[in-house]
């Protein structure tokens, strides 16, 4: 049968003999996946294998069925496929279908491709962040030491100028698709916020099957969704076979889904699978949910989450083109007309949000992170994922470790990897647990009863899942190291050091995690009470992560199997709830303290130095003598500035030496800063201030006044009596000194700056109202003349 790819052939076989390389554009159902590799092979451009990459395990199997039928073998000879856990080759085999993965395996073991001729990525529009990684591994391979090395990059919605640029404007090939019209239906208007996705693709599913003929297929975004809208399917009756599918599924339902029913119309519930690669034989009517679940992770938090978001435009277009593979369709979209206007035109690289710990080790691994990516890991992301590698012991610096290459042979995540080379083949069926989705939804967030339903069931699990964790558990196994003698939370501990968690003091079971971020649990949960926790799965928030699955675990499990992290802090800070300097020893885990303890002989300097951040918590304390000389200094520009803002940045340098012995809010309020201030000025300085704006008046009596600069002119207050027998106002510089002169009772009777003129012309009337009020003080008619004193006459005189 002609495929609209066919045509195309040979132009393809002219630009990969001319160039090498090539960018093959082609729509769904074009036949890229199946026609190119078997085109190489006829072409006979070289005699080694051709490995031909697909995004998942499903499409993987299915292109190397149909090529094998193609040539009339089974899978095996000809064409075999690989994926983790499953291989169907021989020694006959030129084409070789793999998962992404593989082909990175196959590089880091053996970086010439030894009896490889020709590399093809399909799919590539998916941008997984495998896929990346391969293909700059194999740009890398070609530039060093394969330039005879074919590369073909196949996609059906890729912007493919960005990518025939990265491989040196390789050629680009463009293959017209052959599909019927489809009509888009959409809503009249948007679904409620709070509408639940399951109840309204129910609807439009009872719709799409009254109004058309032929087989359904809807776009869910996950498992869960797919599972709940099954069960409320069964009122469209016995004329309609629901067949479920998705990437955990055993093999034999993938393939029912995937076959027509003579008897009855089906209706397939995929996930994203079924977008691309997969032929669906029968399919005339999509319904397309419009979600698509991705992997999101958040530097800060360092935890990779599943978010459920809106698809692409090219996402929806793919979708709506599988109901018209065959024959004209329909294609019913569960969002209005000028919602789909705001989609957004690609889905974002897997590389720009995915966690990045597994590209970390490959990229040590390979020895060089400047691999020419088409898009480059976010710098802080990969920063995270090497701190985690350095914390697993797989990173010296950016070096690979000997741990760290055993790490990379393994076919999992590191975490997982390095519990499963630590712990033993015990840990295999905890390994295999957590990398797999829960199969006791709703039973809390204790792994331990997940744990006992692998070893001997529950009513509770999911048959399916539980049959597919102990397949892996027991593959995983024969990878592990040898048997160490670890408790299932010391094993968990193992994989996630970072999420070892400490209950928070008060009522609600908060948690601090030990790299730093904070976790909370549903009060009802049975480790709600627990004081420590390992945290395998959160749902991801940023602020405050729900705990979705943890491990108890007592302080003793911690320090037998981390105590090489477990360091001593020998604290001093200040706290401002208590207003007063803390001295601790803590024994720390990350951010978690498994112990605090006075600290009763803490240094005196580091006392000190804490107590100076309370000074800057607290603020400065001015007396009245310091805020004079702080006064004085304000008049000589030349002189250290005594602003707040500056001498709580230089507190440091003048009064960090003089806060030995404080350590409270009280201590502080009792202190003088008036010494540590003066400290600030060397001795010349000080004379100088001391001339141009002396601290003290000398009163003719010889007493010592101190002079206030604070205002226009430089003051002081003085008893009238003590400034008899003055002739001459007293001057500051060039300024006079105002005088506020006090009765004999301390109040103020005249403020002056001039005060001969004051003897002159004001003191008469002050004579007249004060000699009545003071007799006993002396009023002399010419204090001109008089001398000064502070004496009052006897009584009786």
């Amino acid at each position: 049968m002609q495929l609209p790819i066919d045509p195309l052939l040979p132009d393809l076989i002219a630009a990969l003999k001319a160039a090498g390389r090539a960018v093959l554009q082609a729509p769904p159902g074009a036949g890229k996946t199946t026609r190119v590799p078997l085109a190489l092979l006829e072409a006979n451009l070289s005699a080694g294998r051709i490995i031909m990459l697909e995004p998942r395990r499903l499409a993987t199997r299915a292109a190397a069925e149909r090529m094998a039928e193609t040539l009339g073998e089974s899978v095996g000879q000809t064409v075999g496929y690989r994926m983790r856990g499953e291989s169907r080759t021989s020694a006959a085999t030129r084409i070789e279908v793999v998962t992404e993965g593989i082909l990175t395996r196959m590089i880091q073991t053996d970086p010439e491709l030894a009896g490889i001729s020709a590399v093809i990525f399909d799919e590539f529009h998916e941008r997984s962040l495998q896929a990346d990684l391969g293909l700059a591994l194999v740009q890398e391979v070609r530039a060093a030491l394969r330039p005879d090395l074919l590369l073909i990059v196949m996609s059906a919605t890729l912007d493919a100028a960005p990518v025939a640029a990265l491989l040196e404007d390789a050629p680009i090939l463009t293959a017209e698709g052959r599909s019927f019209p489809v009509d888009h239906i959409y809503l009249d208007r948007p679904l409620a916020p709070k509408a639940r996705l399951e109840n309204a693709l129910a609807d439009l599913i009872a719709r799409a099957a009254a109004e058309t003929t032929g087989d359904i297929l809807v776009f869910l975004p996950g498992e869960a969704e797919i599972r709940r809208l099954e069960s409320q399917l069964a009122r469209l009756g016995d004329g309609f076979a629901i067949r479920p599918l998705f990437g955990n599924m055993p093999f034999a339902a993938q393939r029912a889904a995937l076959t027509p029913d003579a008897a009855r119309r089906r209706v397939v519930l995929a996930t994203s699978i079924a977008e691309t690669s997969l032929t669906i034989p029968g399919i005339t009517v999509v319904v397309d949910g419009g979600r698509a679940r991705r992997a999101r992770f958040d530097p800060g938090s360092g935890m990779a989450r599943l978010v459920t978001e809106r698809v692409t435009r090219a996402e929806a277009v793919q979708r709506a083109g599988r109901a018209g593979r065959t024959a004209p369709g329909r294609a019913y979209r569960l969002w209005t007309r000028g919602e789909d206007g705001a989609l957004l035109p690609f889905p974002p690289p897997e590389i720009e949000s995915a966690d990045l710990t597994g590209l970390a080790l490959e990229l040590a691994l390979w020895g060089d992170d400047r691999l020419p990516f088409l898009t480059p890991p976010p710098e802080g992301t990969l920063a995270e994922a090497r701190a985690l590698l350095q914390g697993l012991g797989a990173l010296d610096g950016r070096a690979m470790t000997a741990h760290g290459r055993q790490l990379a042979a393994l076919p999992l995540h590191p975490r997982l990897g390095h519990m499963l080379l630590r712990a033993g083949p015990a840990s295999a069926p905890l390994a295999a647990l957590m990398a797999e989705r829960d199969p006791m939804r709703g039973a809390g967030s204790d792994l331990l009863p997940r744990l006992a339903a692998i070893q001997r069931g529950d009513p509770r699990a999911d048959p399916a899942v539980i049959a597919r964790i102990r397949t892996e558990a027991k593959r995983l196994a024969a990878l592990a190291g040898p048997q160490a003698d670890l408790s299932p939370a010391q094993m968990a501990a193992l994989a996630y050091p970072d999420r070892i968690a400490q209950r928070r003091a008060g009522d609600q079971p908060r948690y601090l995690l030990s790299g730093g971020k904070g976790a909370v649990m549903a009060d009802d949960d049975a480790l709600a009470s627990q004081p420590l926790l390992v945290i395998t799965d959160t749902d991801g928030n940023p602020r405050e992560a729900r705990i979705r699955a943890a491990l108890s675990i007592t302080e003793s499990e911690i320090r037998d199997l981390l105590a090489d992290q477990i360091t001593l802090h020998s604290i001093t800070e200040w706290s401002p709830r208590e207003g007063r300097v803390l001295a601790r020893q803590r024994e720390m885990l990350g951010a978690i303290a498994l112990s605090d303890r006075a600290w009763p002989d803490a240094p005196p300097d580091a006392i000190a130095r804490a107590m100076l951040a309370g000074v800057r918590d607290l603020g400065l304390n001015w007396s009245d003598a310091a805020q004079r000389l702080r006064a004085r200094v304000q008049l000589l520009p030349d002189l250290p500035a005594m602003d707040d803002d500056t001498l709580l940045a230089e507190a440091e340098t003048w009064l960090l030496p003089h806060l030995s012995g404080l350590r409270t809010a009280a201590d502080w309020r009792r202190f003088d800063m008036l010494n540590a201030l003066r400290g600030r000025l060397d001795w010349g300085q000080m004379q100088r201030l001391d001339q141009a704006a002396p601290a003290q008046f000398e009163t003719p009596l010889g007493r010592k006044v101190p002079i206030d600069y604070a205002g226009d002119f430089p003051s002081i207050e003085i008893r009238l009596q003590e400034m008899f027998g003055t002739t001459r106002h007293p001057m500051i510089g060039v300024k006079p000194l105002r005088i506020t002169l006090l009765s004999p009772g301390g109040k103020p009777v005249q403020v002056t700056t001039d005060l001969p003129g004051f003897w002159t012309n004001s003191y008469a009337d002050v004579r007249k109202d004060m000699r009545g009020r003071y007799p006993r003080h002396p009023w002399p008619e010419d204090p001109r003349a008089a001398d000064p004193t502070l004496r009052a006459k006897p009584r009786g005189t």
